[in-house]
């Protein structure tokens, strides 16, 4: 039975001296084109938005994650409908088009300067996470999210556990979910890290579960300034990774109060900010 996100090759594989051949399984990697329609309903216009190269599966979370941790749309009800565009029947395409609510007051030149600004692209830390601020509805917490860290322990192996294809590849990331006493809510998993976590986003949004700020995001690699940009437009105020965080994510964390860890394993942890043990 065929995996969903997984393809079984042939492969030559040599071990202590000898040549085997046998089969592996790759995570596979594909464009989605997300395109966006915007404008009142007598003069409505489609703009090409994005392309990304994802994992298959969860498209419409990817697409409204997307959409929502860049700050295009703010709640499911800026969204009219969405859809795999050109699909065949039983075949669904890698363009995905998202149909904006033409109540919704949207400016094509704020888009343009958005994606600049929030971009991997050399731009200043300082402009970026200035950036973020203006699109998010979430930079003043109220109610701190507290945790006991023994939970933190227990969380790499339940992600480890959940993470099935990874075990399968080897090559693909995840982004989870946990509730303040470190119950699995939800996992995503994809070849690309920021479209793990829009996937997991892109979730919860279509949930009205947003935001997300009395639970535990857990990143399978390390953490990044675009994965604290993404995290910190859901509202989510602790964020630990399994690997090292960059220099703008702790940056970012600080900007924003989440509680970042990185290095987290099963008896050790970094607390690179945060007040919550």
């Amino acid at each position: 039975m065929a995996t969903p996100g997984i393809v079984n090759v042939n492969i030559q594989r040599t071990e202590n001296g000898k040549w085997v051949d046998m089969e592996d399984q790759l995570a596979i990697e594909e464009p989605l084109e997300i395109s966006i329609a915007f404008g009142q309903s007598q003069n409505r216009q489609t703009k090409r938005i994005s392309v990304t190269m994802r994992t298959p599966g969860n498209d419409a979370e990817l697409a409204l994650g997307f959409l929502f941790t860049e700050g295009i749309i703010h709640s499911l009800a800026d969204v009219q409908s969405w859809k795999h565009a050109d699909t065949l029947p039983g075949i669904e395409s890698n363009r995905f088009l998202v149909e904006l609510n033409p109540e919704l007051n949207f400016e094509l030149s704020k888009l343009d300067r958005n994606f600049y600004t929030t971009s991997s692209c050399g731009v200043c830390g300082k402009a970026s996470i200035d950036a973020i601020k203006t699109t998010n509805a979430f930079t003043k917490q109220t109610s701190p999210i507290k945790i006991n860290k023994d939970i933190l322990y227990t969380l790499p192996e339940k992600l480890r556990l959940a993470q099935q294809n990874f075990e399968s590849t080897g090559g693909i990331h995840a982004s989870a979910l946990f509730t303040k006493d470190g119950d699995l809510i939800a996992l995503r998993e994809d070849v690309g890290r920021h479209n793990a976590l829009d996937k997991l986003i892109g979730y919860f949004l279509t949930e009205n579960k947003i935001p997300l700020n009395q639970h535990i995001l857990l990143l399978s690699g390390r953490a990044s300034f675009e994965l604290l940009q993404k995290a910190s437009m859901a509202g989510i105020q602790m964020v630990c990774a399994i690997g090292a965080p960059s220099s703008l994510a702790v940056e970012t964390a600080k900007e924003f109060g989440v509680t970042l860890v990185g290095f987290l394993k099963s008896n050790k942890m970094n607390v690179y900010c945060g007040e919550t043990f």
